[in-house]
């Protein structure tokens, strides 16, 4: 996985995703990401996470998470 750890905020992953000539609504990026979480079951939990007011992160591995066996 590249980049672990590092924050995406939403217009980064729509500029990747859709390009920078193209308006799609912010909350876009929201909907999709719940998506992948439902996709990947429990383990998304700590695999995809939130950073408030910044954006979206991927954890290093899969059970990363502090309290995690």
């Amino acid at each position: 996985m590249a980049n672990p750890g590092r924050v995406y905020s939403r217009q980064q992953l729509l500029d990747s995703v859709w390009g920078d000539h193209v308006y799609i609504e912010d909350r876009t990026v929201d909907i999709h990401i719940r998506r992948l979480r439902v996709a990947l079951g429990p383990a998304a939990e700590h695999l995809v996470e939130t950073v408030r007011g910044a954006g979206y992160k991927l954890s290093a591995q899969p059970g990363s998470a502090p309290g995690a066996a």
